[in-house]
């Protein structure tokens, strides 16, 4: 299976929210107001030193309603960690050789990030179809997706960075986008 079955959970999930917890308070409310909304899915970033526990809380306390995936892995030991707490998919803000072999032999499906055509070709060229295209506002938004649909036809996008309410639909309209990931849906 292509990155142990990414596609389908994006398929399930048009919308991920990507939330960085600075408090445990704060999980039981975001978590209940994404469900409220509709939203089975969640992205929590490594960015504070209190993520890893917010995962393992929110997989605990809610791993049967929403599917945790965990955003910013850059190394591998976070792979094994993530593998300790059997989250439901790992992200990755950019393709590096490193982490080929750990997110491969995970188990764990996962969605490499993209911005350039080198990149989407080293990552094709792991056999791999799917990409977080990051950051999107940054290097063209939907213009560049819609190149790079005429260009790497077999490949789906997932954009995040700086994708918005005003601008989540424009992306989602496109072929080659699968889902997209923002924080807009926590405010």
């Amino acid at each position: 299976m292509v990155q142990n079955n990414i596609r389908a959970v994006l398929k399930k999930h048009p919308l991920i929210p990507v939330v960085t917890f600075e408090r445990l308070e704060d999980i039981d409310p975001m978590i209940n107001k994404l469900l409220e909304r509709g939203i089975q899915c969640i992205e929590i970033t490594l960015r504070t030193a209190i993520a890893f526990e917010a995962i393992q809380y929110v997989k605990e306390s809610f791993g049967d309603k929403i599917d945790v995936g965990v955003g910013t892995i850059i190394h591998v030991e976070q792979i094994d960690k993530c593998k300790e707490l059997q989250v439901d998919f790992m992200v990755s803000p950019a393709i590096h050789q490193s982490l080929f072999n750990g997110l491969e032999e995970s188990g764990i499906a996962f969605i490499p990030g993209v911005a350039t055509p080198s990149e989407i070709l080293h990552g094709i060229s792991q056999a791999w179809d799917t990409f977080k295209f990051f950051p999107a506002n940054l290097f063209g938004g939907v213009t560049a997706l819609k190149t790079y649909g005429q260009l790497f036809s077999q490949v789906k996008f997932c954009p995040t960075g700086g994708v918005n309410q005003e601008t989540y639909q424009d992306y989602l309209k496109l072929e080659n986008v699968i889902s997209v990931g923002g924080s807009w849906m926590t405010k």
